[in-house]
């Protein structure tokens, strides 16, 4: 996991060495495990591979990649988040997969798992992305894993697919009336 060293030393990531040989003696002395009274030996060791690393000029260099990434993924899930059809997406790709699964177990309810590879491709949605939902359907219990390895539609699955036909249903009925 990625830890931001320039948010642990509270300094700007373009802090000259002054700087941070400043901070570092200050929150060293602060949280120096021979210190009574603000003491923390975790803190302390935190704070002194975070100087250690932003002192020596290669290995800043190469911390400084590894932020760049971060700061860029940070900005990523923050463009996501403040994306509606994003989620509308994940909506989509869930509904499918329960409908792909609610069909499998209809037609023969014995054997009614699909395979990882075999949802991916009848549902779009790349394995990486598809992980997510497949947790979040199982979590919620709509889905589960088979003996055999495969995903199966749950009875609360199946639940939840009929109440979602049954409200687009009664919406289109109340268009049909409104038009």
């Amino acid at each position: 996991m990625f830890i931001d060293f320039y948010e642990m030393l509270e300094i700007s990531p373009n802090a000259n060495s002054e700087t941070i040989e400043r901070i570092f003696r200050h929150f060293a002395m602060r949280y120096h495990p021979d210190n009574q009274v603000t003491g923390n030996e975790s803190r302390f060791s935190d704070i002194l591979e975070a100087h250690n690393t932003l002192k020596d000029p290669v290995k800043r260099a190469q911390y400084d990649i590894q932020y760049k990434a971060h700061l860029n993924l940070r900005s990523e899930l923050t463009d996501q988040a403040g994306n509606p059809k994003s989620l509308d997406r994940d909506s989509v790709v869930q509904a499918k997969v329960l409908s792909l699964l609610y069909v499998k177990r209809r037609q023969d309810v014995n054997h009614a798992g699909i395979g990882d590879e075999e949802l991916e491709r009848m549902s779009g949605c790349p394995r990486e992305h598809l992980e997510f939902h497949l947790w979040y359907l199982k979590a919620k219990g709509w889905i589960a894993r088979t003996e055999n390895g495969t995903f199966a539609i749950t009875v609360e699955g199946i639940d939840r697919v009929n109440s979602e036909h049954h409200r687009d249903a009664a919406a289109t009925r109340l268009l049909d009336h409104a038009g």
